[in-house]
């Protein structure tokens, strides 16, 4: 099932690309570039590449998201991470801070694909092939819902080895959102702090 795809966190990542096209692009396609491939693309494109990674260091390091790991981490071990990223954009697509309706959610993620439609030849074929269904399926509104987050939980479980049970991810997730929800709260205002001063001083080193 083609939906299965949304295995990343794709909506903190168009997020905190803060509505500018260009950074939007880098930042979507990163993990599809290795390397000195970077350099294939234009400087503004290559900014949203750097912040990707950025934005993915301080949130693998930081101690909240350790601690939000913890539940999953005894089950799944090293893709404790996956399922967290996954479980932070649930947070944020429900983030009323962020998104005060679920019109404001729509309206962004919309707005999103209208960007990276337009820029669509300039990004790689792998990743020109899975906005298609990013697109067709609306990933970026569907985080908000339960329903989603378990058919991704499935589609890393797929995409893993050795790994056969996403059902137990699921459990997890639904019995401890009590637990999640505190520590989403707390670190997501930190990094989106840490992305505008990322942003900030890849311009001044531009």
């Amino acid at each position: 099932m083609v939906f299965l795809s949304l295995t990343m966190n794709y909506l903190a990542h168009a997020y905190l690309s803060f509505n500018q096209p260009h950074l939007l692009s880098g930042n979507m396609i990163s993990d599809f570039i290795k390397g000195k491939k970077q350099f294939d693309f234009d400087p503004p494109i290559q900014q949203g590449i750097k912040l990707h990674r950025a934005i993915d260091h301080f949130t693998d390091t930081h101690p909240l998201v350790k601690e939000m790991k913890l539940p999953f981490k005894e089950k799944y071990g090293l893709y404790a991470g996956a399922f967290t990223d996954i479980v932070c954009d649930y947070f944020l697509a429900n983030d009323t801070h962020e998104f005060s309706t679920h019109e404001q959610l729509a309206a962004f993620a919309n707005e999103t694909y209208g960007s990276l439609e337009d820029q669509l030849h300039l990004l790689p074929e792998t990743f020109q092939r899975i906005f298609v269904y990013m697109k067709q399926y609306n990933w970026l509104y569907n985080y908000r819902q339960a329903t989603s987050i378990q058919k991704s939980f499935a589609g890393i479980v797929n995409r893993a080895k050795y790994m056969n049970d996403s059902i137990t991810a699921y459990h997890i997730f639904t019995e401890n959102i009590g637990y999640f929800q505190p520590l989403y709260n707390e670190f997501f205002p930190l990094l989106k702090s840490h992305a505008l001063l990322t942003i900030e001083n890849l311009r001044k080193n531009d």
